[in-house]
């Protein structure tokens, strides 16, 4: 079949946002709560605790995504919840009031479009919340509740609170605060439809869908993107897949995922043995063991040839997300690996993902310490914040870069290199993760330029031009460059 994704996320770069750790809006404002005992922003996070941000602060601080080069967000969840990260939803149609509610939504819809910048939300469809109305019936009411198709009730009495006794229904991964829609239900599939259409009539630019393999219902992502994309046909919809997405990337379900099987050989490669086993081993990615650049190589390319290439030039690369610790903490707090990595991530087809915080080198263990708050300016790294901004630059400069041909030009040791190629234009980009300096020979014969401008270096490179078509580079110890045509 044709497959038809959306041209806009081709050229986006995403941040991701967890909202109430990202900023506090500063600017006086009607607000539901006005004397509210918040956790310390600075304090290592807990599970419960909230800190208090707000899209009000998001507003005040798109100047800085700007500056960055962001021109898409994605949030993590909006909606009304009883718990920090907001995976339990209470109500659909309501932005939580800790946010500012739906009218600061529509405040900062609008503001981030002045901006040309698009916002993605998060819909959390496989399951609900136990204050979620409908499931709250059944509490009330028993076996009497019309809403008792809604859910997967197995008997009774339910026990929603308590582990001395069986829930009695179904919560995702066996979780009481998480009761599972029943999505063969034709009124649940409608509400969950009517939800989604909702929000983009409102003014959002797509879906990000939590756990969507969980439901099981044939036709569900079918009939989901065609409502979708009949209110617009430029929303995108990426899922949270973690592994071989096939399933879901055939042009009728999903525009893209969450590419993890980007995200591990990258951090294989570039961070190497400093990779901390006990950050990564309960996820379902596997940053480990260190790869070679053939290793490397071969990994990528495996990716690469995983789905056609309109689904490449849609996914959503990442280095880090709420769901992972942050790549310096993976990488024991090193941070040229965290800015090869970006320089990878940014050199990659697909739409590169920043997770909140990790271009001013904000650490963070897996969750909840992943989701610390946003730190004060004097506590920013500010040489990997210039990292992330002048690769972010590059990256909307050059064209190739975002939907060029990627062909690997060199791949041995600890040596990589390879080029984005767009028409007539042409980029090398070479990575040493080795501890020494590396010089190489790499044959050029199949680009038509002869690339001899440095325009990004993490440290010192050296470039000539040799005869027979071949270039050699000079590269400092784990380090990385971009190179074009003078």
């Amino acid at each position: 079949m044709h497959i038809q994704t959306p041209d806009w996320v081709k050229h986006a770069v995403f941040y991701q946002i967890f909202p109430d750790r990202f900023a506090i809006g500063k600017q006086p404002r009607k607000r539901v709560l006005n004397n509210v005992n918040w956790e310390d922003w600075d304090a290592a996070p807990t599970l419960q605790g909230y800190k208090g941000g707000d899209l009000w602060g998001v507003i005040e601080k798109l100047d800085y995504l700007q500056d960055l080069g962001i021109n898409a967000i994605y949030f993590t969840p909006i909606f009304q919840s009883a718990c920090n990260h907001r995976y339990h939803t209470h109500d659909y149609y309501q932005v939580d009031p800790l946010l500012g509610g739906n009218s600061a939504f529509k405040e900062l819809l609008e503001a981030a479009h002045k901006r040309n910048i698009k916002v993605v939300l998060d819909g959390v469809f496989n399951h609900s919340s136990r204050g979620f109305f409908f499931f709250n019936d059944i509490l009330e009411n028993g076996p009497h509740s019309p809403w008792l198709d809604w859910f997967k009730i197995h008997d009774w009495p339910l026990a929603p609170y308590t582990g001395e006794l069986p829930a009695n229904y179904e919560g995702w991964i066996g979780n009481r605060a998480l009761p599972v829609f029943n999505h063969d239900n034709p009124d649940v599939k409608e509400y969950i439809m009517e939800i989604a259409e909702y929000w983009l009539n409102f003014g959002i630019d797509g879906w990000r869908l939590d756990v969507p393999f969980e439901i099981k219902t044939p036709g569900f992502w079918q009939e989901f993107r065609q409502r979708v994309k009949a209110i617009n046909k430029d929303a995108y919809i990426v899922g949270e897949v973690w592994e071989d997405a096939r399933e879901w990337l055939d042009g009728s379900q999903f525009d893209g995922v969450m590419n993890y099987l980007f995200t591990a050989p990258t951090i294989a490669f570039t961070a190497g043995d400093r990779v901390d086993i006990e950050q990564v081993k309960d996820r379902s990615y596997q940053p480990y063991p260190a790869l070679s650049a053939a290793g490397y190589a071969d990994k990528i390319q495996q990716v690469l040839e995983l789905y056609p290439w309109e689904i490449q030039l849609t996914q959503l690369n990442l280095l880090a997300s709420h769901d992972t610790a942050r790549l310096l903490t993976i990488a024991g707090g090193d941070r040229k690996s965290v800015t090869l990595s970006t320089l990878l991530l940014l050199t990659f087809p697909g739409a590169p993902s920043i997770y909140y915080g990790d271009e001013v080198g904000l650490p963070g263990a897996i969750d909840p310490d992943s989701r610390r708050g946003f730190p004060v300016e004097a506590n920013w790294d500010k040489e990997l914040l210039k990292t992330h901004q002048e690769l972010i630059a590059i990256r909307h400069a050059y064209p190739c870069l975002r939907t060029g041909e990627y062909k690997v030009l060199f791949a041995e040791g600890e040596v990589y290199v390879f080029a984005r190629i767009l028409d007539q234009q042409e980029l090398i980009i070479g990575i040493n993760v080795s501890t020494s300096e590396a010089q190489v020979n790499v044959d050029i014969s199949d680009l038509q330029s002869q690339p001899n401008k440095v325009l990004y270096a993490s440290d010192k490179v050296e470039l000539k031009n040799q005869e027979n078509s071949q270039i050699s580079l000079n590269i400092s110890p784990r380090s990385g460059c971009v190179i074009s045509e003078q």
